[in-house]
């Protein structure tokens, strides 16, 4: 038995293990599209902050979100930046999470929404704007320090202080107790060191809850939130806190609920329309090629369960946008075969005088069209991936990944099974191999 047949019979055994493997443990990690959920869209608002931490505050945003959605037990959850237009718009960003599993639209919000944005911000003209014009919004009437939630370090719950660190009189009134990272540490001691004698007004949520006078600088990155909380109240505050204070604004602008059962129907769907073109596929090759066909098919089979295990490894979360760019790269895979196949019948026809030399031509002869094709394709699903949106990005990886493995079976284990099964017994054995 020749070094080929060996490797070709290992191919196969591997194969079948891989198969095994991809088919057998654990489930595929499905979408939201598949698995049914929730999808929303934030607009975040990056009016105030300088075009150079646009990307970091998204990326923190996310973070904190991530981890927010992540404390409530929901599986999977997506959380992503995606910028406006085609090259990103500094002042379009948006968030987008996708939660599978929580149908209430309502519940995601809620997950979302109560994660709470704090700020630190100078008033205007002085304590009495405040008391003159209370229906004054916080825009028109408080100053940005820069100062935000995204660099509290941690929040505790205490009892009788004030809005600046000091012991008050009020023991059992509960407040907030913030200790600052090293960043906001140093921004609050500049802050209170510039501003002595001024109020600096702390923010949640869009709405003033307290208002202490600064009265001597404050170093060590300490402070405290007070306001007419419940203990319940302070410490749901806490909690939210230190799980994550938003660094950004964000608006909700788009709510989308997909049912499990439209999952179901569309996992059922894409399943059946794979099938059936790998069958209607493999009659071609089978009728068309023959025996050549036969090997095409055996390294085709390779080629799906090698994406099967990948999808599982990585893990790729499945779509329907990525189970149509799968089975579009199944095409490729095919494609690929038939261009060595016609041009191994070339070599026979012109004279060609053994099938093995015609094999070896054909590969060498069809690839630099089959590297070519694959190239521009490749370079269009990372075009796709870099540039589109969430649903396009699913189609960019699993055709990407599928063309890359796709040329990679084409070359080399086709060449294999072919060189392996090929030599002057071919004919004997499975009859014409070609039509």
């Amino acid at each position: 038995m020749t070094a080929l047949r060996i490797t070709a019979i290992l191919i196969l055994i591997i194969g079948v293990f891989i198969g095994y493997l991809a088919l057998t443990k654990d489930s595929f990690k499905l979408g939201l599209d598949l698995s049914g959920g929730t999808h929303l869209a934030y607009k975040a608002d990056t009016s105030e902050v300088g075009r150079t931490e646009v990307k970091d505050l998204m990326n923190a945003l996310r973070d904190v979100i991530e981890r927010r959605v992540n404390l409530f037990g929901v599986g999977e959850p997506v959380v992503q930046v995606e910028e406006g237009g085609l090259f990103g718009n500094v002042n379009d960003q948006r968030l987008i999470v996708e939660l599978p599993g929580v149908t209430d639209v309502e519940e995601a919000i809620n997950l979302i929404g109560k994660t709470p944005l704090l700020e630190f911000r100078l008033v205007k003209d002085g304590e009495s704007l405040l008391a003159q014009d209370p229906e004054a919004s916080v825009e028109d009437i408080l100053i940005p320090t820069g100062l935000t939630g995204r660099m509290v370090k941690r929040a505790t719950l205490q009892f009788g202080q004030d809005g600046l660190g000091r012991t008050g009189s009020a023991l059992n009134s509960p407040s907030i107790g913030l200790e600052f990272n090293k960043d906001g540490a140093e921004l609050f001691q500049k802050i209170t060191g510039e501003n002595v004698g001024e109020p600096l007004a702390i923010i949640l949520d869009g709405e003033v809850i307290s208002a202490p006078n600064i009265n001597t600088e404050i170093s060590g990155g300490n402070a405290v939130i007070t306001g007419q909380f419940t203990p319940e109240e302070a410490k749901e505050l806490v909690r939210d806190l230190n799980f994550g204070a938003l660094p950004l604004a964000i608006e909700l602008i788009s709510t989308q609920s997909i049912g499990p059962s439209l999952g179901a129907q569309t996992v059922e769907a894409g399943i059946k329309a794979g099938i059936w073109g790998i069958i209607l596929v493999a009659l071609f090759l089978l009728l068309w090629y023959r025996a050549s066909g036969l090997v095409a098919i055996l390294s085709l089979s390779i080629y799906i369960v090698l994406m099967l295990a990948i999808f599982k490894l990585i893990p790729v979360t499945l779509t329907a946008a990525g189970i149509a760019g799968f089975i579009l790269s199944i095409g490729m895979a095919v494609d690929a075969n038939i261009l060595i196949f016609e041009r191994m019948k070339e070599e026979l026809e012109e004279g060609t005088p053994s099938m093995e030399e015609a094999v070896r031509n054909g590969f060498s002869r069809a690839w630099l069209s089959i590297r070519d094709s694959n190239i521009s394709s490749i370079i269009t699903a990372i075009i796709l991936f870099w540039f589109g949106t969430s649903l396009v990005k699913g189609f960019a990886l699993t055709f990407g990944l599928g063309v890359i493995v796709s040329m990679i079976t084409a070359i080399s284990i086709s060449r294999t099974f072919l060189l392996a099964v090929v030599p002057e017994r071919f004919n004997r054995m499975f009859g014409v191999g070609f039509k």
